[in-house]
């Protein structure tokens, strides 16, 4: 599938728009339309069924270590700025970025790849930050505008090696920067941090400075006393969140993929040190199988356990659900979800502020004798089992989903082109977006075969039926067959219409848009048929 072709029936069809449009876009921000928004908020809905609501009863099926329990909560964006200064966030949440100085352009160091290009005796690393199936025209048109060739002189430009990343080199001084005319115009990569800044209260001054969240897990762990005191829950248990995060990318790239308002669907799971390693596998293998069962299956979708040389210095494990992106080289695949096996440390921080020194001390300031001073809260979080009276501070375990990468990856899995009969038994191409019925925008459109012999009534009588319980659609506008294809396009499962047989003996036509299958049912059973079948 080329993602031009999904883009563009994002655009077409109401799922997605780029933010601000009528005024230009603003980069890394996009709007969710009628359609996509539905869609997304069905995949939220059916997180927060699946892990919160309903996972008595899934517990056991997907083999939980224990009983456990779920809740929830809806923390704030902005929180008090020392909450950032504990978990790391202000001093380690950074990204390495480089500045062209001929045409003072930012980018990110590891997102500018490029490839060695030699002609006239000349040998420069030729760069460029286009998505990836447009890579290689870009990178030889560059080069060929670099040395000055004209088309018919191409066979003179030789490469050397395939395209990397910029942060494989060691130097940048041979570089031709991605807008540049001069190489080696780029500066050496130096840190960004990615939080948003902002002004709390009336007088702006720097003691008012505050930050838009960049994550939603550390309203979690500040709270997480206020939940075990308010509520009868022990451990182990878990507290969900769904909401919007913020970084300052430097370079959004890959439609929603990368972008700066993005929303997490993230839990924050407490348990016994003793026994969170099997809470762990059990987390892990859930969310892989969750994706699943939602209809990412096969080879784009993989479990990826990390490498001991990358997990972070407090995590015992940490494993990545990756899926195979059309925008991404063959080959490679993007992150869906992290599941990490995060210690003590998160509570840990905001007790004390501090860490092993030897490890990764969050430093804040520093008092006159230049030692460090650490400011946590000062508050007990530790937890005192009511049974056995043990205290101790729990580890966790922290499945962090984005909502927006999860609504792509099943926007690019539906998306399917294929060819069917139409009235006349002529084939004719097709556009189908087969969404897994419980995400499907749109549950179920109806038509009437004609628009006379009362037809529309009876139809329009179901169409209110159903849209009662969930998203419906009505439709009376052009042949069935073109009706169909629409409905096809924006992944509605069932369509149903009303047809002569109708007015005979009350029964519709119900249509599968994936086998294509047309069965009849009464008129009284169609809202308990389509419910039965989406749900």
């Amino acid at each position: 599938m080329e993602m031009e072709k999904l883009v563009s029936l994002c655009k077409r069809r109401g799922f997605l728009f780029q933010s601000s449009e009528i005024y230009g876009g603003i980069n890394g921000f996009w709007d969710y339309g009628p359609l996509g928004v539905e869609l997304k908020r069905n995949i939220k809905a059916a997180w927060w069924k699946d892990m919160v609501t309903a996972h008595d009863e899934l517990e056991a099926a997907n083999g939980a270590p224990s009983t456990h329990e779920m809740t929830g909560l809806d923390c704030t964006i902005i929180m008090h700025p020392q909450v950032w200064k504990c978990s790391g966030h202000f001093d380690l949440f950074c990204d390495l970025m480089v500045d062209c100085k001929e045409t003072n352009k930012r980018y990110r160091f590891d997102q500018v790849r490029g490839r060695w290009a030699a002609a006239k005796g000349k040998r420069i690393f030729v760069t460029t930050v286009a998505e990836i199936d447009e890579e290689e025209a870009e990178l030889t048109r560059r080069a060929m505008k670099a040395f000055k060739l004209r088309a018919k002189d191409a066979d003179q430009l030789t490469w050397d090696g395939e395209a990397v990343s910029l942060d494989t080199l060691d130097d940048t001084s041979e570089v031709l920067a991605p807008d540049a005319k001069e190489v080696g115009t780029l500066t050496d990569p130096r840190e960004f941090n990615l939080m948003f800044k902002t002004i709390v209260g009336a007088m702006g001054t720097e003691e008012d400075a505050s930050f838009l969240r960049p994550e939603t897990a550390q309203g979690i762990f500040v709270n997480f006393k206020n939940v075990v005191d308010s509520t009868r829950v022990k451990i182990p248990f878990g507290i969900a969140q769904i909401g919007k995060s913020f970084r300052n990318e430097i370079t959004p790239r890959n439609f929603t993929f990368r972008s700066r308002e993005f929303e997490q669907m993230e839990i924050e799971f407490f348990c016994h040190p003793d026994t969170s390693a099997d809470w762990y596998k059990y987390w892990r293998d859930r969310r892989f199988a969750w994706y699943q069962e939602l209809g990412l299956a096969g080879q784009r979708l993989q479990l990826r356990d990390h490498e001991p040389d990358e997990l972070s210095h407090y995590s015992t494990g940490t494993a990545d659900i990756e899926y195979a992106f059309p925008f991404l080289p063959a080959g490679e695949y993007g992150e869906l979800e992290g599941i990490a096996h995060r210690g003590d440390f998160d509570l840990r921080s905001h007790m004390e502020g501090k860490l092993d020194p030897n490890s990764c001390p969050l430093e804040v300031e520093r008092n006159e004798k230049g030692k460090p001073k650490y400011k946590g809260s000062g508050r007990d979080l530790t937890y005192r089992d009511p049974v056995s009276n043990e205290k101790f501070t729990p580890h966790v375990i922290e499945p962090s989903a984005g909502a927006d990468r999860a609504t792509l990856a099943f926007l690019c899995e539906a998306y399917t082109e294929d060819e069917q009969p139409d009235e006349k038994g002529e084939m004719q191409s097709r556009v189908v977006m087969k969404f897994h019925p419980r995400i499907a925008p749109i549950k179920a459109a109806v038509f009437p075969l004609v628009k006379k012999d009362g037809m529309p009534e009876i139809a329009k009588d179901i169409y209110r039926a159903l849209k009662k319980e969930f998203p419906a659609f009505y439709d009376e506008g052009g042949a069935v067959g073109r009706r169909y294809r629409r409905q096809d396009e924006v992944g509605t499962p069932y369509c149903i219409t009303v047809d002569g047989e109708t007015l005979t003996n009350q029964t519709v036509t119900i249509r599968d848009r994936d086998t294509l299958e047309q069965w009849r049912v009464k008129i009284d059973d169609v809202v308990e048929e389509i419910s039965g079948r989406v749900s």
